[in-house]
């Protein structure tokens, strides 16, 4: 008789698995991310490079235009994400990824300030659920231990999605009657809203549900990922479990899902402050300082905080891999942007107003991937789609107050942004107080759980 083949080793399946994931599945979810990033901050450079003037925007108009999107996607967010659980997550991100795209291409024809903020309601509906769709999907994948690691490579798309996109919208801005005789924003518009139908299409193929369907996965990698994840959430409480309406009230009864969903609202606010109104800013350097800069070049200045952006990023993330997720991951981050993000507006050249940007930009990223390990901390199933959901939810209002707001309190006070920056910086430090408050919470909550040592 033959001897059977001895099984590898569980270290090495481990190792395969997770790398397995990181090289063949995270990259296309990252793609995905990155055409979804890039079709909703797009009105960002449209806006300073002719929309406004073309349109008649004010500051406020464009910042409320900006912002409506996230009314739409608040709507259907929480839904969104149950029907994800319910009917998998290839078909429902696929069908979401091409549904904005043909939203996204609609903005090359829009004629009006009305017909903008509708266009941009409809995107945020077309939009409902991808992100926390994305990052539910992805902790389905791994264990929570590399859930860090993955949900990094995975953020890395969104600090170069202005890496790569600012400079590539700026070299559409700048056909300006080329193709068919659009304005360059125009052009912009289509062609950053047209990939994102292309590679819908392909995700309905490529994705795959769960470990167990993969088959680019071995029978052993495959087995040692579903015991792992099953083994993870049978240790998490009955009610972080349930299903149907049972997920809706343990997500929205949770003192931690809305803790977080707080901390989550003074990150998203910064981030969509420095999204929306970075060109803006940039634009300003000439009546500032005196310098001009080209279309092409304007893209590449509000590239450059986030090519750095990138890098804090992995290494953050690296770190919180091999140390566990810590509240310093998240709060110290947190307080420097929260410091970085009004001093901006005082700098004396173009450089110093970039470079203090850039260390808004790396604090925001530095923390978001880490703190996206949290909530799959203490749910599973139905009840974590619906937990994120509504984390993202609280992230999407400030999607929605961040452009309106920064634009109203800049008309209000004569076109300077001072006030409205202090005011994101005053909700990334209410974040960092926050988070120490969680972890302290956590940490006594643990402790109470231990029993004391018996006295000899």
């Amino acid at each position: 008789m033959t001897a059977a083949p001895a099984a590898p080793p569980t270290q090495t399946v481990e190792r395969s698995a997770i790398r397995k994931i990181a090289t063949r599945l995270v990259p296309f979810v990252a793609l995905m991310f990155f055409i979804n990033y890039l079709d909703r901050t797009a009105i960002g450079f449209a806006g300073p490079n002719g929309m406004n003037d073309d349109l008649g925007l004010t500051a406020a108009q464009y910042g409320f235009a900006s912002g409506v999107f996230f009314i739409g996607y608040i709507l259907l967010e929480v839904p969104s994400n149950l029907a994800l659980h319910r009917f998998g997550a290839r078909r429902w991100l696929a069908r979401i990824m091409v549904t904005w795209g043909i939203v996204a291409v609609l903005f090359t024809f829009v004629g009006s300030y009305t017909q903008l903020s509708w266009l941009r309601f409809l995107l945020g509906v077309a939009e409902a659920g991808f992100f926390p769709g994305a990052i539910l999907f992805l902790s389905l994948w791994v264990p929570g231990r590399y859930r860090s690691k993955v949900l990094g490579l995975f953020y890395l798309a969104q600090p170069l999605t202005t890496v790569l996109g600012a400079p590539l919208a700026g070299w559409l801005l700048s056909h300006d009657g080329v193709f068919f005789g659009l304005e360059g924003w125009r052009f912009m518009f289509l062609g950053v809203g047209a990939p994102a139908i292309v590679v819908g299409v392909i995700a309905w193929f490529y994705l795959v549900d769960s470990p167990a369907k993969a088959k680019w996965l071995t029978p052993a990698e495959r087995d040692w990922l579903t015991d792992e994840i099953a083994r993870e959430h049978a240790e998490k409480p009955a009610a972080a479990q349930a299903h149907g309406f049972g997920a809706l009230k343990a997500a929205f009864s949770s003192g931690r899902v809305w803790t977080l969903s707080l901390i989550y609202f003074g990150f998203i606010y910064g981030l969509y402050a420095l999204a929306f109104f970075l060109p803006t800013v940039i634009a300003g350097f000439q009546d500032q300082f005196g310098t001009t800069f080209n279309l092409v070049q304007k893209g590449l200045i509000t590239a450059i905080p986030y090519l750095p952006a990138a890098v804090v990023l992995f290494l953050a993330t690296r770190h919180a891999t091999r140390h566990g997720v810590k509240t310093g991951h998240i709060a110290i981050p947190a307080v420097t942007g929260g410091i970085s993000i009004p001093l901006a507006l005082f700098a004396g050249s173009p450089a110093m107003t970039v470079f203090i940007i850039t260390i808004t930009a790396c604090s925001i990223f530095a923390a978001l991937p880490n703190f996206w390990t949290v909530p799959t901390q203490f749910l599973a199933g139905a009840a974590a789609a619906a937990g994120i959901a509504l984390i993202n939810t609280m992230g999407n209002v400030a999607g929605f107050a961040a452009p309106y707001v920064t634009g109203w309190l800049a008309d209000a006070n004569g076109g300077d942004y001072k006030v409205a920056f202090f005011a994101v910086g005053a909700l990334m430090l209410l974040s960092a107080v926050l988070m120490v408050a969680l972890g302290r919470r956590d940490r006594v909550a643990v402790a109470a759980r231990i029993p004391a040592p018996v006295a000899h």
